[in-house]
């Protein structure tokens, strides 16, 4: 990014180890939500979308490996991008899982996130659709959303004439066991040593991970590659899924993380891994004024249809608003 021209202008907070959804870090304290004092930012990037939202920077980056990116960018009223697995190169970071890590761009367009990814991704072009009905687009997990958030992401899946509602499978939850055996394994000799100076949050989680059997790994994997052949199914036919991105508006600073991280990343997590692009963009004031934030999501390697697609939604949802 610096040899490209971008300036880092600061380094921000985030979830301890990028391990939960809420930014609330022991360490470092809980990232503010510009947009909504006393409320989060969300996590694991909640520095980077706070940055962002109080006008500190222009382009921040993420990482994501159930949510992490597009959580924040949706709490905090920005976007967020997840690119396809692999397409940014991960050298450098901590891992969390790795086969469930990515790294993207955060801005307050989706052009910054486009020409970000094209600095961070050698080789990717962004493209340009020029009418929301060249689109065939499947709208899924509407339900259970809170009654705002739904309604603005309806109100903007409206912009797409050729739309309809689509059944699309979520995970059946066994492969999170590979997740957490990925982390056991990136954290096992480090917390040997050193458990006392994890934070309670992230301590509890690394001590489940690491009780996780051989037999539910297994299995987990079997029940990943299964999804994986569910989803490229299911989605035969649409060239864009869209749903919310988190159900709800952000809660309060002080809620258990524990509590709310089930249903936070129950619309993230499945594209972390699926290993499919997916993109947070804010669509509107939903419960309490906060911002809802609608998640458009393509095939592996088509990366630069979302972008374009989210370009031309914010666009349309500017000249509704």
């Amino acid at each position: 990014m610096e040899r490209a021209g971008y300036a880092v202008v600061g380094k921000t907070n985030l979830h301890e180890f990028a391990y939960g959804i809420s930014s609330q870090n022991e360490h470092f304290g809980t990232v503010p939500n510009p947009v909504a004092p006393g409320r989060l930012a969300g996590g694991s990037s909640g520095g980077s979308a706070a940055a962002l939202a109080a006008g500190e920077a222009d382009v921040a980056l993420g990482t994501d490996s159930g949510g992490s990116i597009r959580i924040p960018a949706a709490w905090c009223g920005v976007v967020g991008f997840k690119p396809t697995f692999g397409l940014v190169p991960i050298d450098g970071c901590f891992p969390l899982a790795p086969s469930f890590d990515h790294v993207g761009p955060m801005a307050t367009t989706v052009e910054d996130c486009a020409a970000a990814l094209r600095v961070l991704a050698p080789g990717f072009e962004p493209a340009r659709i020029d009418s929301s009905g060249d689109l065939d687009v499947g709208v899924a997990w509407l339900e259970g959303a809170d009654p705002l958030v739904r309604a603005r992401v309806e109100g903007a899946a409206a912009a797409f004439p050729r739309r309809r509602a689509l059944d699309f499978p979520y995970p059946n939850g066994s492969d999170y066991a590979v997740f957490m055996r990925e982390v056991a394994d990136v954290h096992r000799a480090l917390f040997e040593d050193n458990a006392d100076s994890y934070g309670e949050n992230v301590r509890r989680k690394i001590e489940r991970c690491l009780v996780v059997t051989d037999a539910e790994v297994d299995a987990g994997r079997r029940a990943r590659e299964a999804y994986r052949a569910e989803a490229a199914g299911a989605i035969d036919g649409i060239d864009l899924l869209l749903t919310p991105t988190v159900g709800f508006v952000a809660p309060p600073d002080d809620v258990d993380e524990r509590e709310i991280r089930e249903s936070a990343i129950r619309r993230t997590y499945p594209f972390d891994s699926l290993g499919w692009p997916a993109l947070a963009l804010p669509c509107g004031a939903a419960e309490d004024g906060l911002p809802a934030s609608i998640q458009l999501v393509g095939r592996p390697g088509e990366d630069a249809r979302v972008l374009a697609a989210g370009a031309l939604l914010a666009s349309l949802i500017r000249g509704t608003a």
